[in-house]
């Protein structure tokens, strides 16, 4: 049992990263629900990673230089994937008169001017709503935003039907998330959070970035009928902006 849900945390870390475990066997065919459990904890570590490689960069750069080194290795660390979902999905939703062009525009590699923008908005915002609140509470604030991040995504695609077609970036599965999966996931998200920032702030963030994420997921479902791999990446994205630039504007202050 140990061994089985170890191996499915590793296909979480595999899947949400650029890690690569040499042997993850056997791999379920029910892998991405069974998964999706651990999917907010690789978050947290995500997010650690981060906001320690900006602790140490201000031990040698001045500010805003180490904001823009952790958003890099962060960006590396994941190959940018939900980046790129939200790059897909701004071109998609913003250009796409339809369900079918829609679709159609998010299989093209090519990024447009909608997608440019989207990553360019939800970069600033973090950089400079990082580089407000300070390097040391950085790190929890990046815990606390990434694992919600990630839990967005999990709880959308728990949410809503598989709208994608033969767009795969995230593959369709018939089987659901289990109950106390589901529940395992969210008790995740709110004990690290509890533990790594203060309550208030860190419930007043959460809020505010689970309103903007359920916008977009009810958006795409108008649009497109559900999810693809693109909205959830573009949830994750969203949840995660907001969260941070809320939990500055608590900890720093207007101005």
């Amino acid at each position: 049992m140990i061994a089985y849900e170890m191996r499915l945390f590793l296909i979480a870390l595999q899947f949400l990263t650029r890690i690569r475990i040499k042997r993850i066997e056997p791999f379920p065919e029910d892998w991405l629900p069974r998964c999706a459990k651990y999917m907010p904890l690789v978050g947290a570590l995500i997010g650690g990673a981060t906001g320690v490689v900006i602790a140490v960069a201000a031990a040698v750069f001045p500010a805003p230089v180490p904001i823009v080194i952790g958003l890099i290795a962060s960006v590396l660390l994941t190959g940018a994937l939900h980046e790129d979902g939200l790059a897909d999905t701004a071109d998609a939703l913003g250009g796409g008169a339809d369900r079918e062009r829609c679709l159609q525009i998010m299989k093209d590699s090519r990024i447009g001017t909608y997608g440019v923008l989207a990553i360019v908005a939800v970069l600033a915002l973090k950089a400079t709503s990082l580089d407000a609140i300070g390097p040391v509470a950085n790190i929890g604030v990046l815990i606390a935003a990434y694992t919600g991040g990630r839990l967005a995504a999990v709880l959308a695609m728990t949410a809503l039907p598989y709208a994608g077609g033969d767009n795969v970036k995230v593959s369709r599965s018939p089987v659901r998330m289990r109950g106390m999966e589901l529940v395992l996931a969210v008790a995740s998200f709110f004990a690290m959070g509890l533990v790594v920032m203060n309550a208030g702030i860190f419930a007043a963030s959460t809020v505010a970035a689970f309103v903007p994420a359920a916008g977009m997921a009810l958006f795409a479902h108008r649009k497109i009928g559900g999810y693809t791999g693109d909205i959830l990446g573009a949830v994750e994205q969203i949840y995660e902006a907001t969260f941070i630039a809320m939990a500055a504007a608590m900890i720093a202050g207007p101005g």
